[in-house]
């Protein structure tokens, strides 16, 4: 068989199909669930305060998103019903086997939907890609105890920075507490979690929170009513049980803003239209951003996202 020429696709056409009866099988359930499928603006002139994430701007006409969500919460708060979409998502300086500037996203609010009910959705949805597969959550409290012997709720700033170093993971002395956090958990536990099962981590620290409302836990400690899905050791999924309150977003993005500042980010401009749009009335709702393109190279066995995306990011 001849070489691959750089214009023809990454992913082998094989793949390509396999792809599209995954998402033909998606769109038929979300169509049988009776949720309503969305198109929204992939080109706003707001984007997201986060500091741990880089949108892309384009000069003159805003930012490529990255991701749909305050726009199909503006939809919620119209009296949409509950939704869903896959949208074409940006992130810069993120490109690698797992991951592409450019992504596929499926995400989907849920009206009246509890996290636990999403939850078990998720896992639904994620069988139609990956087959049978057992499910189990996890507190993100219990598996700092279990692979690292600390509270992450708790202990010191210093604890968690030697915690790191002695995982043989470096950052600067002046991080603050949520990077050493995400650190510790994607280097030293991740790579444990979801090996034959899919595995939801629940109630992460408050400060982790973003869009997701406080709630205590099990011990009465106040975490985020928010989960993350791994499977085979690679996060899959994010869900909110969502905010509801426009003056706590505001003070979050304030508080988003602050620290990009501190860290010599750019600032980005706040998305007015959201906040209106929570202030009007969101529905109680929980929702929930998957990476398309990641359940597919699990589902078809690839080794990276190249492998299941007919042009990624060098290749277009």
């Amino acid at each position: 068989m001849p070489a691959r020429t750089a214009w023809q696709a990454s992913a082998p056409l094989a793949n390509l199909r396999r792809r599209g009866e995954i998402v033909a099988r998606i769109r038929a359930y979300f169509a049988a669930q009776g949720l309503l499928e969305v198109d929204t603006p992939q080109l706003c002139p707001a984007t997201v305060t986060d500091p741990h994430l880089e949108s892309i701007e384009v000069a003159g006409y805003g930012y490529l998103q990255t991701s749909p969500e305050y726009a199909m919460k503006r939809l919620l708060a119209s009296g949409s019903g509950s939704i869903w979409q896959i949208a074409h998502v940006f992130r810069g300086n993120e490109i690698g086997r797992r991951h592409n500037p450019e992504f596929s996203m499926l995400e989907w609010y849920r009206v009246g939907f509890t996290p636990e009910q999403l939850m078990a959705e998720v896992a639904s949805v994620a069988r139609l890609a990956l087959g049978e597969v057992r499910c189990a959550s996890h507190r993100y409290r219990d598996l700092f105890h279990r692979h690292l012997g600390l509270d992450p709720l708790r202990c010191s700033t210093a604890a968690l920075r030697q915690a790191a170093r002695e995982h043989g993971e470096l950052a600067f002395d002046d991080a603050d507490r949520d990077t050493w956090l995400e650190l510790l958990m994607s280097q030293a536990i991740e790579p444990h979690l979801g090996r034959d099962e899919l595995c939801f981590v629940i109630d992460y620290p408050p400060s982790q929170a973003a869009l997701a409302r406080l709630r205590n836990d099990i011990d009465g400690q106040p975490v985020a009513s928010r989960f993350e899905l791994y499977f085979r050791g690679i996060e899959l999924a994010n869900g909110y049980h969502e905010l509801l309150d426009a003056g706590e977003q505001r003070a979050r993005f304030a508080a988003d803003l602050q620290r990009r500042s501190e860290l010599g980010l750019p600032a980005v401009p706040i998305d007015e239209d959201f906040l209106a749009a929570i202030g009007s009335g969101l529905p109680e709702c929980s929702g929930v951003a998957l990476g398309l393109d990641r359940l597919l190279m699990l589902a078809l066995g690839a080794d990276s996202l190249q492998e299941v995306m007919a042009f990624p990011f060098g290749r277009n």
